[in-house]
């Protein structure tokens, strides 16, 4: 058993080394060619050969160290997020767009149902489902739409940021119809808006946002919202990290 653990670390810790590898060298192709995967080429990888060059070459090989070392970590979350967004992305291209829609509204639409026969036509319970639903049918549609879109930046400026707000939105929208789902949201989305006040947010941007605005009602759909986009862009752009760590044909979670 020790000996199956030890060989399972060495092979995580070679699976670090070729990344971190394979990191270093896109940061040197960025102004240097044939740096990438070029050991076992026909040209082989590209060295300075003047002096002016190599100061140059060790210089921008050691402003990368640091950089990788704060990047790495991005692309292990990175690695995480692909995996299950492929999974996803997988399910939802086997069914196509036409499923997808079906699929969201027959979920959501059964628990606006079943909320209609619970609290009945005119109560803040059938209000609070239903406004959830079409929020989170929406955003869905919406995310998908993007993602389907050729280009990475697509996905990235718009697929992943619907995709959180597909998460993120609903259950605050069906806050603003159900006291008692206020109660359980509402307060902790207090919390965090006054921590982002006082501890993050630059003195002038928290003055003008505590004198502009009130947290309550729309504000709070509002600020989800807000902390959706940049949740979703940061997702999208680890995930972008990830592809060129380990290129989507070099990784072995496609299927």
């Amino acid at each position: 058993m020790a000996a199956g653990q030890g060989r399972e670390r060495d092979g995580i810790l070679d699976g670090i080394k070729v990344d971190v590898v394979a990191l270093h060298e896109s940061w040197m192709q960025v102004l240097f060619p044939r740096q990438r995967g070029r050991a076992h080429s026909v040209l082989g990888k590209w060295k300075p050969t003047s002096t002016a060059d190599k100061i140059k070459y060790r210089v921008w090989s050691a402003i990368g160290v640091p950089l990788i070392a704060v990047l790495y970590p991005l692309a292990l979350l990175g690695f995480a997020t692909r995996f299950y967004t492929r999974r996803i992305d997988s399910g939802v291209t086997r069914i196509g767009a036409v499923g997808t829609l079906l699929l969201a509204v027959v979920v959501w639409g059964a628990l606006t149902v079943v909320a209609r026969f619970r609290f009945g036509a005119t109560a803040e319970g059938f209000f609070a489902v239903a406004a959830a639903s079409v929020t989170a049918v929406v955003a869905s549609l919406l995310a998908y739409g993007f993602l389907r879109l050729d280009g990475r930046p697509v996905t990235v400026l718009f697929a992943y940021p619907f995709a959180m707000t597909a998460l993120f939105l609903p259950p605050v929208v069906a806050a603003l119809y159900s006291p008692t789902v206020a109660n359980a949201v509402l307060p902790g989305s207090l919390d965090l808006a006054q921590y982002f006040l006082d501890n993050v947010a630059p003195r002038r941007l928290s003055r003008f946002l505590r004198a502009s605005y009130d947290l309550e009602g729309v504000a709070y759909v509002i600020m989800w919202f807000a902390i959706a986009v940049p949740v979703g862009w940061l997702l999208g752009i680890v995930v972008s990290l990830a592809d060129v760590v380990r290129p989507k044909d070099d990784d072995g979670d496609d299927e």
